[in-house]
């Protein structure tokens, strides 16, 4: 039985042929489609040098999607801190926050989600790309928020305006920092899926309550598509795997058609790698997405899922979420 919060992560992909302003719309749309569904939370994902996907600016994004919609929470999934000063984080989202109050997540990764060159010329300089500067970085950015220890600098907008904070990952680091600041904790089941148990078992082990929450609460990201018939997700979900795939291999492309998926001539050990990357994903019709997604809450008790659905058409990304709603949840709660 499905009965948690159901919340949507979208990349703004581009298709081939199309624009990176296209993407940006069908983002727009589906936000506003998926508030309608009841869908909890709406996430954008920050990538760079990705040809393939739009949501290289968060922050800009939410602020336009905040314009278009009125009740669905809105979010970041992520911000990579180590792209960006925390100063610059917390005045964006103090914006985001005091222009739409109780309506903003800030989730926050600690990879730059992008290659070392694209980061560094993110960053400017190497300091704080690493992994080990990160925990010092995300206790600069919450204080900006709180003012708890007191500075030659005020974040403003940022102090007193604080989003909703949840930090990110796909192994075990970050979920046990999650647990040890009492935050809310995202897992990267979609392209991390071997870890997704044992990271959660971290979380709830080293879980303190905290100001922001009496005990864990732990979200799932996994990738969704759902059509009519097993056999039409399958056909549906080809471009993402292809493009996974590319980008692996230092060829990143814009979002291939269905077709040009199905023929692309896969040797056996690319074939192996997508085969792969669908492990306890989401993929089929109304009865078989119901089945895996309930599998996957008894394997995990996760207290809320988010789905990604990476397909060509953005036609069939609002028909997989509308089917998911309709028949595969019954329903969707609106509840905050």
């Amino acid at each position: 039985m499905i009965n948690v919060p159901m919340s949507v992560l979208d990349l703004a992909p581009v298709a081939a042929g199309a624009t990176a302003g296209a993407a940006l719309r069908h983002t727009t749309e589906l936000a506003r489609r998926t508030e309608e569904l009841g869908y909890r939370r709406f996430w954008v994902a920050e990538h760079h040098n990705m040809p393939a996907i739009a949501s290289s600016a968060p922050a800009v994004l939410l602020a336009h999607l905040a314009a278009n919609t009125s009740t669905i929470r809105l979010g970041s999934g992520g911000v990579m801190l180590p792209n960006h000063a925390p100063l610059v984080v917390a005045e964006q989202f103090g914006t985001l926050e005091a222009l739409h109050p109780g309506r903003i997540d800030l989730g926050i990764g600690r990879a730059p989600g992008t290659d070392q060159v694209t980061a560094l010329a993110l960053r400017r300089t190497m300091e704080g790309l690493s992994a080990e500067g990160f925990p010092r970085e995300l206790a600069d950015l919450m204080n900006y928020f709180s003012g708890e220890r007191p500075g030659p600098i005020t974040a403003t907008p940022g102090r007193g305006l604080q989003p909703a904070v949840w930090l990110l990952g796909s192994s075990g680091f970050s979920a046990q920092l999650a647990g040890l600041l009492g935050l809310p904790f995202s897992f990267a089941h979609h392209f991390s899926a071997q870890n997704t148990v044992p990271a959660l078992a971290l979380y709830r082990q080293h879980f303190r309550p905290s100001r922001f929450l009496e005990k864990p609460y732990a979200m799932v990201a996994v990738n969704a598509v759902c059509a009519d018939t097993d056999e039409r997700a399958e056909w549906l979900a080809g471009p993402s795997a292809l493009s996974f795939l590319r980008l692996r291999s230092g060829r990143p492309e814009p979002l291939a058609t269905p077709d040009e998926a199905a023929a692309y001539p896969y040797t056996e050990a690319e074939r192996e790698f997508a085969l792969a990357r669908r492990e306890g994903q989401a993929l089929g019709s109304p009865e078989t997405v119901r089945r895996q997604l309930t599998d996957l809450l008894e394997r995990t008790g996760a207290d809320e899922l988010m789905l990604t659905t990476l397909v060509y058409d953005v036609a069939d990304r609002v028909r997989s979420y509308e089917l998911i709603a309709d028949k595969v949840v019954g329903g969707l709660r609106q509840d905050g």
